[in-house]
């Protein structure tokens, strides 16, 4: 059985959209107002803090907690590398030494003399966050991030799975009805965004990964592939951050659909157009629909074509 959903959703063929982009906690922006972006480059950046380990240093070498300090070889804020000594015994003789070995690369955040425990804190992980669209800054938040402004087409989804993807769009198929099916990807394909018409089988999505192609965009998916293709039931999670390699935008409903027509014609009149999708989705409270956005420069002839888009907020 196929479920359409009619809930409104955006399709513009040209209207002004602004992207916030914005890190998940402080960092440095490094994008100003005025700067034109493209969306593979980087407008802010931040380190997320390493994991912490613990090595229970007074337990290693058969000590008093309070005497740790005494063995330590390393002190607070100090680089340690993976299977380094960070702590010993002097052993008899010199020998028969007992050692604490560090267990990963990183700096020792504490020693305690309570617990005879030292944190060794992992080194931060670097996040960026990039434009996602061709276009100007047109607002900086301060330790956060930006708000990037493009124009071009603007469709929303009904649903979609995956996080953000660039890459120029192909439509693929020859009409709306069409199935988007294995023997229609080929090498061709590769950092693409593919668009298929009613419908696109676990096959199909499972050689698109397999030739790294970015996106899917269809009409319609059927629940049991949606399953297997994440191997569990999605329920009424917030979508986005699936990590299985490839993106897909589903634009009416489960089931075989037809593509709206308007869609089918808006996409392939963006043959070949550099295409960004992000399929988050979110059905409950602070509603977020998986989105395609094609920039493309603004003319004389476009903006009397111009319809009104919320501003986005992505990321």
């Amino acid at each position: 059985m196929s479920y359409a959903y009619t809930p409104g959703l955006s399709v513009a063929s040209a209207t002004t959209v602004r992207s916030v982009r914005r890190l998940p906690l402080v960092g440095e922006v490094v994008s100003e107002i005025g700067n034109q972006v493209k969306a593979e480059d980087i407008v802010a950046k931040t380190d997320l803090p390493g994991n912490v380990r613990i090595l229970n240093v007074a337990n290693l070498l058969s000590i008093e907690v309070a005497e740790i300090n005494e063995y330590m070889l390393k002190k607070e804020g100090d680089l340690v590398a993976q299977n380094e000594i960070v702590a010993e015994t002097k052993g008899l003789f010199g020998v028969f030494k007992s050692q604490a070995i560090c267990p990963t690369d990183g700096s020792i955040e504490s020693i305690s003399q309570i617990t005879g425990q030292v944190l060794i804190r992992e080194p931060s992980i670097p996040v960026v966050v990039r434009g996602y669209v061709d276009g100007t800054v047109v607002e900086t938040l301060p330790e956060e991030g930006v708000v990037v402004e493009t124009y071009g087409t603007y469709i929303q989804g009904i649903f979609g799975v995956g996080g953000e993807a660039v890459g120029d769009l192909d439509v693929i198929v020859d009409n709306a009805s069409s199935l988007l099916t294995p023997n229609l990807i080929d090498d061709s394909h590769r950092g693409k965004i593919i668009v298929g018409g009613s419908m696109v089988n676990l096959e199909a999505i499972q050689l698109a990964i397999e030739k790294n192609v970015k996106g899917i965009v269809c009409g319609g998916i059927s629940d049991k592939d949606l399953h297997d293709l994440l191997g569990y039931e999605l329920g009424i999670a917030i979508t986005g951050s699936e990590d299985i390699g490839i993106t897909l935008v589903v634009t009416e409903g489960f089931g075989q659909i037809d593509m709206a027509q308007r869609t089918f014609d808006l996409l392939r009149q963006r043959q070949d157009m550099q295409t960004s999708i992000n399929g988050a989705t979110q059905i409950r409270a602070g509603v977020v629909r998986p989105e395609i956005i094609i920039p493309f420069e603004e003319t004389e002839s476009t903006k009397g074509a111009e319809v009104p888009a919320n501003v986005l907020e992505i990321g």
